[in-house]
């Protein structure tokens, strides 16, 4: 399923849990026992308030945002509340709709299950009302605090996630990718996770893509902070598909050359290291860009150890049967709000690719999808946090 088809969905869902949520509102009020100025009053603060969140929330998804620093106040006002409820409202409406479905559907097995016998329907059980009303006051208000959670705090815990592979090199690799610098990616946060990866002492530091979120403001932070690191053996970044959407890429090279940090497009760079030389290879994004994997190969020899720096992860069985043997990908974010249940586990990125996280494998060549720090569109994450990759490669 491509990117278009999947955002014609999702909106389609946001709109359609909108108008859902509201007109449910609007049928509770209307049972009040209150004057009919108070019932029509706060169903049209209702409606207005629900227009404004979502479209704060359509607006600070595809627009820049230039506010570097903002009070904490204002991004909560601002920026997390519109957020959180652009994805807790589709949850919220989907979960009332699954429980009205199943309601109605119990309603006609009672009445089929009574039918020919004549009963006393006069009685209401109040109790059992209560229940029930506070039962749907729990079910709209848990994907809020779920929500709430993952843009506040799920979002900013970065996991270091270790994995041992085989490469015919020894060297401790440290992968970030999918930073996202923005108003939800500020620099304390990208401070702190340049701490964390000075601290695991990485042979080697790769970067793949999308350093800023959709504005060039945040990106002089990112790259500055990414450059305090120094790995044994260098630094290597590619491109993503946000700096050619958003960004100024001649700034951009520009800054990577400042801070020494080769950029491979479509490019490889050979490495020296104690037990034999081994390729960085790096190639532009598969779709916003120009990729050109024979370019990044040319003049490489066919039985050097290479890892490739890719940010879409699609690339990787045109890169196994080129003989490559590591290749280390991002961009889906693992999904980013995951559905777990019996029947597996479901996100966006599932329907988009093959490839959403993890490790996979053809023949001797290894592909790693990593799960990325930042987010985009929502800084909400759920069930996927951000992930810190560590890969201990064996020779």
């Amino acid at each position: 399923m491509n990117f278009a088809t999947v955002r014609l969905i999702v909106v389609t869902l946001a709109v359609a849990s909108q108008v859902y949520l509201f007109l449910r509102f609007s049928r509770a009020v209307s049972s009040w026992r209150r004057s009919r100025w108070l019932k029509a009053g706060v169903i049209l603060s209702a409606g207005a308030a629900i227009a404004v969140l979502f479209a704060g929330n359509r607006y600070i998804m595809f627009h820049p945002i230039p506010w570097v620093d903002p009070p904490l106040a204002a991004q909560l006002l601002f920026f997390y509340l519109p957020a959180v409820w652009g994805v807790a409202s589709i949850l919220s409406a989907l979960v009332l709709f699954l429980a009205q479905c199943l309601s109605l559907l119990g309603r006609v097995v009672v009445l089929l299950s009574r039918r020919g016998r004549r009963e006393d329907f006069t009685a209401v059980n109040m109790g059992r009302r209560r229940f029930l009303k506070a039962g749907v006051g729990g079910l709209v208000a848990a994907p809020f605090i779920f929500t709430g959670y993952g843009a506040v705090y799920a979002g900013r815990t970065f996991e270091p996630r270790e994995l041992t592979l085989r490469f015919g090199r020894a060297l401790r690799v440290v992968q970030l990718t999918d930073i996202h610098a923005g108003i939800f990616m500020r620099r304390e946060e990208l401070r702190r996770l340049a701490d964390q990866v000075i601290a695991l002492r990485p042979d080697l530091f790769v970067l793949t893509g999308d350093y800023i979120s959709n504005s060039m403001t945040f990106f002089q932070e990112c790259i500055e902070e990414m450059a305090r690191v120094r790995a044994r053996y260098g630094t290597f970044a590619t491109l993503g598909n946000h700096e050619h959407w958003y960004g100024d890429l001649n700034r951009i090279r520009t800054a990577f050359i400042q801070h020494r940090i080769p950029l491979l497009t479509n490019a490889h760079s050979l490495v020296r290291a104690e037990q034999g030389p081994f390729a960085v290879v790096g190639i532009d994004d598969l779709r916003a860009g120009r990729p050109n994997l024979d370019a990044a190969l040319y003049g490489l020899a066919p039985d050097m150890p290479a890892i490739l720096l890719s940010h879409r992860p699609e690339i990787f069985p045109q890169a196994a049967r080129r003989g490559i043997h590591l290749t280390l990908a991002g961009h889906y974010h693992g999904g980013q709000i995951k559905i777990e249940s019996p029947l597996g586990d479901f996100s966006v990125a599932s329907l988009m690719t093959p490839y959403p996280e993890g490790l996979y494998r053809i023949g001797d060549s290894h592909l790693y999808v990593s799960r990325g720090i930042g987010t985009t569109f929502t800084p909400v994450r759920m069930n996927v946090p951000p992930e810190i990759t560590v890969l201990n490669l064996t020779a």
